[in-house]
């Protein structure tokens, strides 16, 4: 026990680790971050073509459909490798120039605007139709009963399982170390490499670690206010 205590938990290692593992976490909290603007709006882009009224909107339908499901069908670390290898070597015009932080962004919106566009589908549909009928009776256009009726009641009916995907992006930013950013995971595995002591993969498993219990937490705080406030309706 003590071997496996001081390979995992050696304080020393922990301490002289630490700096470097926070300058990494910094760039997978910055990617979160960034992602997460990203995604929110490509998957509000995405549902809107996905319940596109009409036949009219039968295109872009089959568009947001086949795009979901391809991006939903794909592991995640393939799609980094495409992005941020495949396309810039095949010279495809605005990635060959891009930075590697900008390109696994790119990967992580790609994949998790897929999932969240499903979220906000679920949320569309959880908002009664006679809404969107009463909204056309009193002469509102589908593009402004979708803006100023639907989707605002939508998006606060999905704030705990978007919150929920988001933890996993969190987590996700880690797989930018297989493209060569050097962020916390990656910098933990060069001093683990350099020292043979891997204390400092539980030092970047504790930065995770604390950004995630909270969220998490918050998570389950807006389903218990949500689970309370429909009671308190149908009561």
């Amino acid at each position: 026990m003590g071997e496996v205590a001081d390979n995992f938990f050696n304080g020393y290692h922990l301490e002289e680790s630490f700096p470097q593992i926070l300058e990494g976490f910094l760039i997978n909290i910055r990617m979160m971050l960034v992602a997460e603007v990203a995604v929110l709006l490509w998957a509000l882009v995405l549902v809107l073509m996905r319940v596109a009224p009409g036949r009219g909107g039968l295109p872009l339908r089959i568009l947001a459909v086949a795009y979901i499901d391809f991006f939903r069908g794909i592991p995640l670390i393939l799609v980094f490798f495409f992005v941020c290898f495949g396309l810039p070597i095949a010279g495809v015009p605005g990635f060959r120039d891009q930075s590697l932080f900008t390109l696994s962004v790119i990967s992580l919106t790609l994949v998790y605007a897929a999932y969240v566009a499903e979220v906000y589908r679920s949320g569309i549909d959880g908002v009664h139709p006679s809404q969107a009928a009463a909204s056309r009776s009193l002469g509102l256009s589908y593009r402004q009963t979708m803006r100023f009726v639907v989707l605002p009641q939508a998006v606060r009916r999905v704030v705990p399982p978007l919150l929920n995907d988001f933890v996993g992006l969190q987590k996700d930013t880690a797989l930018a170390a297989t493209v060569g950013i050097i962020e916390g995971a990656n910098a933990a595995q060069i001093y683990a490499g350099n020292t043979l002591n891997v204390s400092s993969y539980v030092g970047v498993a504790l930065c995770f670690i604390v950004i995630t219990i909270p969220l998490a937490r918050l998570v389950d705080y807006l389903l218990v206010r949500d689970n309370r406030r429909l009671r308190a309706a149908m009561g």
